[in-house]
């Protein structure tokens, strides 16, 4: 039988693949930026075409046939090979400007001002930093041209390449006017709800009040009532309401060490808590050998961090949280 793979049928397969990874129309739809209709239509064209079903339609999600999981399986090697060999037949002879997609807070307060030192051992390395936390797959990355990047959360990347390099400390900092102005903070119960800072958004998925709820039960103590405590949905913009004084914010020590060197925040109620969540280098099969510099420099400049970090701070009680996810 002579099957040839028309425009048509690529895009059947294009949408059943999409639908396959993510066990929905809608999800497939939102990555293929089609309508959840045109998917659905595609994959039912395929199916008529094969003359044989390749999902169960659930109520609540799709169920590949066997039939369906071979054919997924196949689908995803092959497009896994052509993306891999396109990614590595765009980079130019000459060296180019690599693009690092970052955690804004992050980015803004530990990559950034290390990032001299990056170029003074690589003088003639381009890097591009830009800030977002969307969520990551290897479609968008291919996509919109991000050959890694770097995330705070959980990790559980199925189809990507995630390194942890960074674990996270979890302190309570407010300011020093904070700190005069209000009664003497020596234990956890005297914390008030309005008192409290939120990152509403530690990692995407995450819940509204992650840290503080986390940091609460990992020392043993009931949280206050959440109401009055003031939101945010990046975790520099509840430190920047720290540092004027408005209140107490959950700090990640890789974005507040140098504010507490510098004396501008107070780190309260010792020892830290390991965070749920780590910083993860992230790329597709195979980044470029720019990416692997940044990769293994972020090591480095992670091994020379958590030295600084265990001489300021006081180290977890039970790490085991943070310590898990090195094994990502």
């Amino acid at each position: 039988m002579d099957i040839r793979l028309s425009p048509s049928l690529l895009a059947w397969l294009r949408s059943f693949d999409a639908a396959a990874r993510h066990g929905s129309f809608t999800k497939a739809a939102a990555e293929l930026c089609i309508t959840q209709g045109a998917v659905s239509q595609q994959v039912k064209q395929l199916e008529e075409w094969l003359r044989r079903p390749l999902f169960l339609r659930t109520p609540r999600a799709l169920v590949p046939t066997p039939e369906g999981k071979w054919l997924a399986v196949v689908l995803r090697e092959s497009f896994d090979a052509i993306e891999s060999t396109l990614a590595q037949m765009r980079q130019p002879a000459e060296a180019a400007t690599a693009t690092l997609s970052c955690s804004p807070s992050f980015a803004m307060s530990w990559l950034t001002p290390r990032l001299g030192d990056f170029f003074r051992q690589h003088p003639h390395t381009g890097l591009r930093v830009f800030g977002e936390f969307h969520t990551l797959d290897r479609t968008r990355m291919v996509r919109d041209g991000v050959e890694a990047a770097v995330r705070f959360d959980l990790g559980g990347y199925r189809d990507l390449s995630a390194t942890v390099f960074l674990d996270e400390w979890l302190v309570p900092v407010a300011s020093p006017g904070f700190l005069a102005n209000h009664a003497r903070i020596d234990h956890p119960q005297h914390l008030r709800g309005e008192w409290l800072l939120h990152d509403g958004s530690a990692w995407d998925g995450a819940d509204t009040y992650e840290e503080w709820q986390h940091w609460f039960g990992q020392r043993g103590v009931p949280p206050p009532p959440w109401a009055g405590g003031q939101q945010f949905n990046l975790s520099q913009l509840a430190l920047g309401a720290a540092l004027a004084g408005q209140g107490i914010a959950m700090g990640r020590a890789a974005l507040v060490l140098q504010d507490i060197q510098a004396g501008r925040l107070v780190p309260l109620l010792g020892p830290c808590v390991a965070s749920r969540a780590a910083y993860s280098f992230v790329t597709t099969t195979h980044p470029s050998p720019v990416m692997q510099l940044v990769r293994d420099w972020l090591a480095d400049e992670a091994v020379r961090f958590c030295a600084d970090r265990a001489r300021v701070l006081a180290a977890p009680k039970n790490p085991a949280a943070s310590n898990a996810l090195l094994s990502i």
